[in-house]
Formats: structure tokens, C-alpha cells, sequence
């Protein structure tokens, strides 16, 4: 374990358990469409997707998105970029926005704006983790994977200046400052 890791806050075995459920019950939501389109919003949620769609019992196809929405710092500013469009149409097709993390909601809110100009038949979404407690705007997601607490997480996907992604668990990033371990906070 790397040394900035004080514990394990959800391990692999927990997330891939909810991941096979949130498949199982996104599979009978779309049941009776002929292809989903699952919109995968990058860097993050690349992980989730991929576990994600591998467990779909329902015809999927898969596009990606990245977004900006911590541009010069830590903290949400509520401003949303666009790095990377969608490549293919959504015109009539079932959306499915899947997101690694759900803090303020100004990026799943500013998703579904956006995506929603592009006519797809539906429009829905799912998150890995949810931080409610840091929620500035009302948005719902169909389905969460896990609540959170007000914490900077890592691993599966997540990351801390583009490190710790390639855990296979989430937890925070513990700092040591002047011999104090101190967690980032967000």
C-alpha cells in the first residue's frame, strides 16, 4: 500500500459488488432498447465504465466526454469546459451518462443541459461515488454507487493530481506536514 494511504475506505471487493448490482439493475432498465449508449466522462469514470459495461446484459456502445470543471485549483468553481465533445449523435438513442464522483452536482447538472440539446430518446446517468453533504445544486442521479464523506478520495479511477488512479480501492490521500498526517479535505 502506498504510504500515503491511511486506510481502506471501500475495498475492491465492495466496489466490484456494486458494480455487478448497479449493471444487474441498469440491464432491466434498459431491457427493451435495442442500444445503449453509455456517455463515459474522462479521465475519471474510465474504470467504472469498463467494469461497468462488462457486466451489461443489454446491446451498449460507448463514447467519452471530458470535462473541466476544477480548472486552476482543488476547489469547484461551478464552471464547466469542454475538452472532449461526444463523437457520434444521440439523436433518438438512450443516454446514459456515467460519471466517477457527484460533489457539488454543477457537472452532472451541466451534462445533462448539454447533453439534452442533442435530442437522445433518454437521458440518464449513474455515479460511482456521491458526496451529498457538498451538493450546491438539486440533481438527480439514477443510480449511486456509494455515499461518501466530504473527503478528497482516490483510487478506481479517482485521482489526486493525476495520481493514485490505479487503485484497485478507494480511499484518501493522508499528507505529513511538519511531522502532522493531515487528509486532504475538500
Amino acid at each position: 500500500m502506498d504510504p500515503a494511504i491511511q486506510r481502506v475506505l471501500i475495498d475492491a471487493e465492495t466496489i466490484a459488488a456494486r458494480v455487478q448490482q448497479m449493471a444487474e439493475d441498469i440491464s432491466a432498465a434498459y431491457r427493451d432498447v435495442d442500444e445503449l449508449i453509455l456517455v463515459c466522462i474522462l479521465n475519471g469514470a474510465f474504470r467504472f465504465t469498463a467494469d461497468l459495461a462488462e457486466r451489461l446484459s443489454v446491446p451498449y456502445n460507448i463514447d467519452f466526454m471530458s470535462l473541466s470543471s476544477y480548472p486552476t485549483s482543488a476547489s469547484a468553481t461551478g464552471e464547466v469546459r469542454v475538452l472532449l465533445d461526444v463523437k457520434d449523435s444521440l439523436h433518438g438513442k438512450h443516454a446514459l451518462i456515467v460519471e466517477d464522483i457527484i460533489d457539488t452536482g454543477h457537472t452532472i447538472q451541466y451534462l445533462y443541459a448539454m447533453l439534452g440539446t442533442k435530442r437522445p430518446a433518454s437521458l440518464r446517468s449513474c455515479v460511482l461515488v456521491s458526496k451529498p453533504g457538498m451538493r450546491q445544486v438539486d440533481v438527480h442521479v439514477d443510480w449511486i454507487g456509494f455515499h461518501v464523506p466530504n473527503e478528497w478520495l482516490v483510487g478506481y479511477g479517482l485521482d489526486w493530481r493525476n495520481r493514485y488512479r490505479m487503485l484497485n480501492y478507494l480511499d484518501n490521500v493522508r499528507f505529513t506536514i511538519s511531522g502532522r498526517s493531515l487528509f486532504l479535505s475538500c
